[in-house]
């Protein structure tokens, strides 16, 4: 991890613990800056707006729907053509881990801008991630690119990511801004001064690329943070830990928004202040992608119910250095599910990797309103 982003994430999340002994100034303070926090996202929506013909606005602008649950959504695709893609879909919008030809995501795709267009979809981006957050994305995108270069049957690529908005961006309404392809889904949902990344799929194949004469390795801290997690238990925290579930299985991927599972695996209670800062900090791998002003209150909520988080693995103990391996983790607390799952689709489960984060109560921003 990056010394300076992790020293001030844990600056954030220690500020957002005080807030509740330091009195309503603090917090108003604090409440103030999450406030602008989302008006510099909404300029920068409003700004990439303002770059689009009304046809591509269209395109890309969409009511904000408020559901109870979101729906699995139907599509045939596939080689053949009548293999059931499933997507996710709330009020307007679509996700999933299938290609954007397959399951069709509402917006504009990042090849149909001009340059200008381009820009400006960037840093609306940029304002709604954090650092951590933005080079996931593009390490992500990277390997996309690769597999588009190396040639497939279905849309892929940078180009095919896909952009769109939901309600009017502002700190008054709730809105959206959802964007991602293949491998990446990210759903930022705001209201004044909160803010929800949730829910969020993160993906590669293949994980590892070359792009501009340099090696990149996708997704690579969560698989280290994992084994590394893992390799600390003693033997009676790792038979806990151990469970049998199919490494290319996702128990909550999309369409299972509002499901539960059970909790299993070893308990946080029961590990060491230093594994429970491994733990912590191998979540922080899909907390920390929102910008740290969102994310501060989210981590404290996350170290709040450490306690009662699971930490469940399937697969093989050890993997091969500066490689991802082909297991299978789970994290399960009390509003926080993570999984990490190694795909058969490629033929090698190094290096294809589908991973799901929810954040149950507040998907697609669901208590911001309540």
């Amino acid at each position: 991890m990056d010394r300076r982003a992790f020293l001030a994430l844990t600056v954030s999340v220690a500020l957002c613990a005080l807030i509740p002994t330091v009195g309503s100034s603090f917090a108003a303070v604090a409440q103030g800056t999450a406030a602008a926090k989302t008006q510099a996202i909404a300029t920068a929506a409003t700004a990439f707006l303002n770059t689009l013909n009304d046809e591509q606005r269209g395109a890309v602008e969409f009511p904000f729907t408020r559901q109870a649950k979101a729906t699995a959504a139907h599509f045939k695709g596939g080689m053949r053509g009548d293999v059931d893609m499933i997507g996710e879909q709330y009020g307007r919008s679509v996700w999933s881990n299938y290609p954007v030809s397959d399951v069709l995501r509402p917006g504009l795709r990042l090849g149909s801008l001009n340059d200008k267009q381009h820009a400006a979809a960037m840093a609306l981006l940029g304002a709604s991630l954090s650092d951590r957050g933005y080079r996931k994305m593009q390490e992500i995108m990277g390997s996309d690119q690769a597999l588009a270069d190396s040639g497939t049957p279905y849309a892929s690529g940078r180009a095919a990511c896909t952009l769109a908005i939901f309600g009017k961006p502002g700190v008054t309404d709730l809105w959206m801004v959802q964007f991602g392809g293949h491998h990446l889904a990210l759903n930022v949902t705001m209201l004044g001064e909160h803010g929800v990344l949730a829910p969020v799929l993160t993906g590669c194949l293949p994980a590892i690329y070359e792009e501009n004469g340099k090696r990149v390795r996708a997704l690579a801290a969560e698989n280290d943070k994992a084994f590394a997690l893992l390799a600390s238990f003693n033997d009676a925290q790792r038979k806990w830990a151990i469970i049998d579930h199919p490494v290319s299985e996702l128990a909550l991927g999309p369409g299972h928004d509002g499901e539960t599972v059970e909790s299993i695996g070893v308990k946080a209670s029961t590990l060491t202040a230093q594994q429970r800062a491994m733990l912590f900090d191998l979540v922080l791998e899909w907390a920390g992608i929102v910008n740290d002003t969102y994310a501060a209150p989210r981590l404290a909520e996350i170290r709040d119910g450490l306690s009662d988080t699971f930490f469940a693995w399937s697969g093989p103990t050890t993997h091969e250095p500066d490689r991802n391996g082909a297991s299978y983790f789970r994290i399960h607390g009390p509003k926080l599910f993570i999984e990490f799952s190694p795909q058969q689709p490629g033929g090698d489960l190094t290096m294809h990797v589908h991973t799901i984060y929810r954040d149950p109560p507040n998907a697609y921003g669901r208590a911001l309103a309540a």
